[in-house]
């Protein structure tokens, strides 16, 4: 059985990644962060609103989890979550964790290239974000993000192609 999550902050291409791992293992994909999109564009907000509204509302963060873990029980698929790794990790389900990372430059220039955008203001709002998700993630969980020893495979994809960051992923999952 073949369980993989790969986590990142925004811009970090897990993705993209994650579609090429899909393609080549014919395994499900679930990108929870879809599922976040969705919720905030219901209750009407922006992502940042939406984050900071989290920060009070436990209850969202919570059902997103359960949706996560039933899936990562089940196994066989790639699961795309800023926290799918920690979920993982806390609830001893057997999964290659991987970490993609980037600098904050060069993932607010990703993201302005994909959604368009200034980049100050962008790179401002993507820090607001980050700043709410690692809030809510001490605060509901006590995981720090910044701890990074819990992953398997940690790729600093900065100056490496989505295919060579596959097959580094890849030669985990073999080796």
């Amino acid at each position: 059985m073949t369980t993989i999550t790969i986590s990142g902050l925004p811009g970090t291409g897990k993705t993209t990644v994650a579609r090429l791992l899909e393609k080549r293992l014919g395994l499900r994909y679930v990108y929870s962060g879809e599922i976040f999109r969705e919720l905030a564009k219901k209750h009407k907000m922006s992502l940042a609103e939406f984050g900071k509204y989290c920060e009070t509302h436990q209850e969202i963060d919570e059902k997103l989890d359960q949706y996560q873990l039933g899936i990562l029980r089940k196994g066989n698929v790639i699961v795309e979550g800023r926290v799918a790794g920690w979920l993982a990790y806390q609830n001893h389900i057997p999964a290659l964790k991987v970490l993609l990372e980037a600098d904050i430059n060069v993932r607010t220039r990703r993201i302005v290239k994909r959604e368009q955008g200034d980049i100050e203001k962008r790179k401002k709002e993507i820090l607001k974000r980050e700043a709410s998700e690692a809030t809510r993630y001490k605060k509901y969980y006590g995981i720090d993000v910044r701890k990074t020893s819990i992953y398997d495979v940690i790729v600093d994809v900065s100056e490496k192609t989505p295919e060579e960051i596959m097959e580094i992923i890849l030669q985990h999952l073999e080796g």
